[in-house]
C-alpha cells in the first residue's frame, strides 16, 4: 500500500458511538457519497487528497483510517504474523518514528495494551529483517500511526493518518470540571440545524466547547487548522513528487507533478482563504463560576476566536439575550451522575424551562442530558429527542422549537 500513489481505496471515518449520523452528514456536504455507514464508522472512496481534505475539515469525526489488511485473528501470534505480513518499509520511514493503538474486543486478551506490543515488535523485526535497523516508537503523536481494530476472531490494521484524534483540537487547556468533547458539541450544534447567522447562546458554558466550536464554525475555520501534526505527515513518501498531482499557488513549476506536502500546503491556504471575517453573529456565553469563564476565554484564544464570544461570568438567567426574533440557546447542566443530585437540580432544570419560555419564546432551544427524570422538569414542549454519549453516559439532546410552556 502506498498512501500517496494509489488512487481509489476505501477510507474509513470513525467517530464515536452516536456521532456517524452527524458525521454522514458533514462528508455529504463536503461532496461525497458514502459507500457505508455503521453505528462508528463512515465509509468513502478517496486518494490522498480526499484523506487530507478530511482531516482538515471534519468536525464530528475521530480518525480517518485507510486498511491495510483485514483477516482472522483468533490470538496475539496471529496477530503478529499478519503485522509481519505487512510492507511496512513502503510506509514507515526506518529512521523515522511510529505508534500504535488500537480496539480489541477478544477474549484472549486480557490486558489491552499487548496488542500494541505485538504490532510494534512485528513493525519494527520486518524493517530490522529489510534495513538491519529499525524505527523507533512509543506513545507520542508526532510521527506516523497505525490502529488495529480487533473484534473477536477478526482484525482490521489500518494506516492511522489522523495520529492525535481529531476530536482533541489543541485549544482547550483547561478541561473544567466535567467537560463535553469538542466532536460531541459540534454535533449537538449541527442537530440544532444554527443557521451560523443568527446569535447562539451557552449558559452554563463551563470551559467553554460549545460557543467555541459555535464560533469555529460562524467563521467557517476548518478545524485541522489548529492541529500541528497529522500522522499522514510522517507517512513514508509525503515529500515525494507524484506525477500528474497538481498545486499550483504552492508548488514551484515542475513537470507532471507535486508532492503530498505541497498538496497540504495547498488545501491549508485554500481553508484560510474561505474563512469568513464580517457579518459574524452574536455568540455568548455565561457561567455562573468566575473562574470557569476565565477558563473558557483562555480556551477560546487558544482557538483564535476570543474577540467572537461575549463572556460574562453571572447566574444563566441573566445571560443577556439580544433583541432578535430567533436564535439557539444550548444548555448542558450537570445530570446528577458525576456532579450534583437529583434534589440539588430538579428546581434549576425547572429555571432553565422557565427562563426559555419567557426569555427565548420562538428561538431553538436545546438541553442536553443524561438523566431523564430531570429532563421533565424543564416542563417545554420538544420537538424530538437525539441519542449522543457524552463519554460513557448515553445522554439525550431535547430540542425545544420555539421554547413553548406545557400548559
Amino acid at each position: 500500500m502506498r498512501l500517496f500513489e494509489d488512487k481509489n481505496y476505501p477510507i474509513i471515518i470513525s467517530c464515536a458511538k452516536e456521532l456517524s449520523r452527524w458525521t454522514e452528514i458533514e462528508v455529504v456536504d463536503m461532496g461525497y457519497h458514502p459507500i457505508e455507514t455503521t453505528e462508528n464508522t463512515v465509509v468513502i472512496r478517496g486518494d490522498v487528497r480526499d484523506v487530507m481534505k478530511l482531516n482538515l475539515h471534519l468536525r464530528t469525526a475521530h480518525r480517518v483510517l485507510v486498511p491495510l489488511l483485514r483477516a482472522t485473528c483468533r490470538n496475539v501470534r496471529d496477530l503478529y504474523n499478519l503485522a509481519y505480513s505487512i510492507d511496512w518499509e513502503n510506509i514507515i520511514d526506518v529512521d523515522g518514528y511510529f505508534s500504535v493503538s488500537s480496539v480489541v474486543h477478544n477474549f484472549t486478551v486480557r490486558d489491552t495494551r499487548l496488542p500494541n506490543l505485538y504490532i510494534k515488535d512485528a513493525i519494527a523485526d520486518r524493517m530490522r529483517d529489510r534495513f538491519g535497523r529499525r524505527p523507533d516508537s512509543g506513545v507520542r503523536n508526532d510521527g506516523s500511526a497505525v490502529f488495529a481494530f480487533w473484534d473477536r476472531n477478526e482484525v482490521i490494521i489500518y494506516i492511522d493518518t489522523s495520529g492525535e484524534p481529531l476530536s482533541k483540537r489543541g485549544y482547550r487547556k483547561i478541561p473544567g470540571s466535567a467537560p463535553m468533547q469538542e466532536t460531541l458539541a459540534a454535533a449537538c450544534i449541527m442537530a440544532m440545524k444554527w443557521d451560523r447567522k443568527t446569535p447562539f447562546l451557552s449558559p452554563m458554558c463551563g470551559s467553554g466547547t460549545p460557543a467555541i466550536e459555535a464560533a469555529l464554525m460562524a467563521m467557517n475555520r476548518a478545524p485541522g487548522l489548529m492541529k500541528g501534526h497529522f500522522a499522514f505527515q510522517s507517512v513514508l513518501g509525503y515529500t515525494r513528487l507524484i506525477p500528474g498531482e497538481k498545486a499550483p499557488n504552492v508548488a514551484p513549476r515542475q513537470y507532471g507533478g507535486a508532492t503530498p506536502e505541497q498538496i497540504w500546503k495547498e488545501l491549508v491556504l485554500e481553508a484560510k482563504e474561505n474563512e469568513k471575517t464580517s457579518n459574524l453573529p452574536r455568540i455568548i456565553a455565561t457561567d455562573i463560576s468566575p473562574e470557569a469563564v476565565e477558563n473558557a476565554y483562555s480556551n477560546a484564544m487558544n482557538a483564535g476566536v476570543q474577540d467572537l464570544i461575549e463572556f460574562k461570568a453571572c447566574d444563566f438567567a441573566e445571560t443577556p439575550i439580544p433583541d432578535v426574533e430567533t436564535g439557539c440557546i444550548f444548555f448542558n447542566p450537570e445530570y446528577a451522575i458525576r456532579l450534583g443530585t437529583y434534589e440539588e437540580l430538579a428546581p434549576v432544570y425547572e429555571r432553565i424551562g422557565e427562563f426559555m419560555a419567557e426569555k427565548c419564546k420562538g428561538w431553538t432551544g436545546a438541553l442536553i442530558t443524561g438523566n431523564p427524570d430531570l429532563a421533565r422538569c424543564v416542563n417545554l414542549y420538544y420537538k424530538t429527542r437525539i441519542p449522543f454519549f457524552n463519554g460513557p453516559i448515553d445522554c439525550r439532546l431535547f430540542l425545544y422549537l420555539g421554547c413553548e410552556r406545557k400548559s
